[in-house]
């Protein structure tokens, strides 16, 4: 059987309306949002990437496509849909952009280029631009040929240091597209022409169900339900069962603080992507490092663990940990400190440009700083709030959807045009948005 293509299309229910976000970003954001989309309306926007539920690009398409329907732009979300064997591939691509090494081989080409032109096939061709989300469907461009329609391929990850084997393949099918989008200027991939890119940090979206507020009440009624014992104190990891995101290096860090804190308890909240073969393997081993702890808890999104209760597990702990060793951006990050919490971080990819002035001591480099920098927050009350305080207002004025989308629109009313096709970069520290 042919691999497929499949479209998923959102209704517009009322958290799409824009206007329910004039109070948080203020009116210059929203009054642009809707003279762009005024301007592209009717346009027709078709995003693909190859997992519909477990990552950050998932997450992001299913608040951007309704939104954007909502103001009027026909935009579709498609996914590519390939054999397990494809998805071995594309997460050894995945990883080997990032700098892993990886050998690549002509099976594995062929795998990956096979999946690609079918899939290609199935597209409807009346789309004026699609966007095409990492490497996995990177070769969708080359396989469809002219039809008229605008390319933009959008990387997630940071792809500055790649396998040099893995970017050569990639490359020719990438220079297809009319722009390649990345979270930084940092992260370009080398080789790419540098007058057909643009720089757009990724965002959260505050209303939706993992960033709404909710009360102090609930949140530790909802972890408590769990087994986590509420009078003692609490740290959290949300992220994927990724190795780049280093999970049992969190674990070693904890045990080392919890010498210093007694009765600290760590959960471990993660998801597993549909199109990542690997994080079944690492779950695997967390779950084994984790046995007969009883102060260490394990949760999936495949086990009741949903958007609600990654909420309430980060409202609820006292610190919040995201020891990310290479990331993209890091969507986590900017979650916590939307709800004003302290974080300990790697400092890797996105992850800094997303931490307030004056905090960046929180970012670390080893096991061993991670555990000194959870044991000073813990027992300094003070410190987490003002940390929490300046987090929260960075995340407003920069890492918020609609800033996302202003930024999007921008770039697809240019390609359309032919105009500039650089976006800007969030504003610039000490400039909040004018209510």
């Amino acid at each position: 059987m042919l691999p497929k293509v499949s479209v998923h299309r959102f209704s517009c229910a009322p958290f799409t309306n824009v206007e329910n976000y004039r109070r948080l970003v203020g009116g210059d954001v929203i009054d642009e949002i809707e003279a762009l989309a005024h301007a592209l309306k009717g346009a027709r926007v078709c995003h693909i990437n190859s997992t519909g539920f477990g990552g950050g690009v998932a997450e992001l398409l299913a608040r951007l496509v309704p939104l954007a329907r909502a103001l009027g732009i026909n935009a579709d979300w498609r996914l590519i849909q390939g054999s397990p064997e494809f998805f071995r591939v594309t997460k050894a691509f995945h990883n080997a952009l990032q700098g892993s090494a990886y050998s690549l081989s002509e099976s594995d080409k062929s795998i990956y280029l096979q999946v690609n032109r079918e899939s290609a096939r199935l597209l409807d061709d009346s789309y004026d631009v699609f966007v095409v989300h990492d490497p996995q469907p990177a070769a969708f461009r080359a396989a469809v040929g002219e039809r008229g329609a605008k390319w933009i391929w959008r990387c997630h990850i940071d792809t500055s240091e790649p396998n040099r084997e893995v970017a050569a393949f990639l490359l020719p099918f990438l220079e297809l597209h009319d722009v390649a989008v990345f979270t930084m200027r940092e992260f370009a991939l080398p080789g790419l022409d540098a007058r057909r890119t643009a720089f757009i940090a990724p965002a959260i979206d505050p209303l939706s169900t993992k960033n709404m507020e909710l009360p102090d009440a609930l949140c530790l009624e909802v972890i408590a339900n769990a087994g986590l014992d509420t009078r003692r104190p609490r740290v959290v990891q949300v992220s994927r069962f990724d190795p780049w995101k280093d999970p049992l290096g969190v674990i070693d860090a904890y045990r080392t603080a919890r010498r210093e804190v007694p009765g600290l308890q760590l959960s471990l909240v993660g998801s597993i992507a549909g199109d990542d073969p690997e994080g079944w393997q690492l779950l695997a081993r967390v779950q084994e490092e984790t046995a007969g702890d009883d102060d260490i808890y394990v949760f999936t999104n495949l086990a009741g663990v949903g958007s609600m209760e990654v909420n309430a597990f980060q409202r609820a702990a006292d610190v919040v940990i995201q020891k990310s060793v290479r990331e993209g951006f890091g969507l986590v990050v900017s979650e916590a400190f939307w709800k004003g919490k302290p974080l300990v971080a790697g400092r890797a990819g996105g992850i800094p440009m997303q931490f307030p002035e004056g905090h960046e001591r929180y970012l670390i480099s080893s096991n061993e700083e991670l555990a000194a920098r959870v044991v000073e927050l813990i027992g300094d009350p003070a410190q987490r709030k003002a940390f929490g305080a300046a987090a929260r207002e960075h995340v407003r004025e920069r890492f918020l959807l609609p800033r996302l989308l202003r930024d999007e629109l921008r770039l697809i009313h240019s390609v359309l045009t032919g105009g500039e096709r650089r976006a800007p970069p969030p504003a610039a520290p000490g400039a909040p948005p004018k209510r």
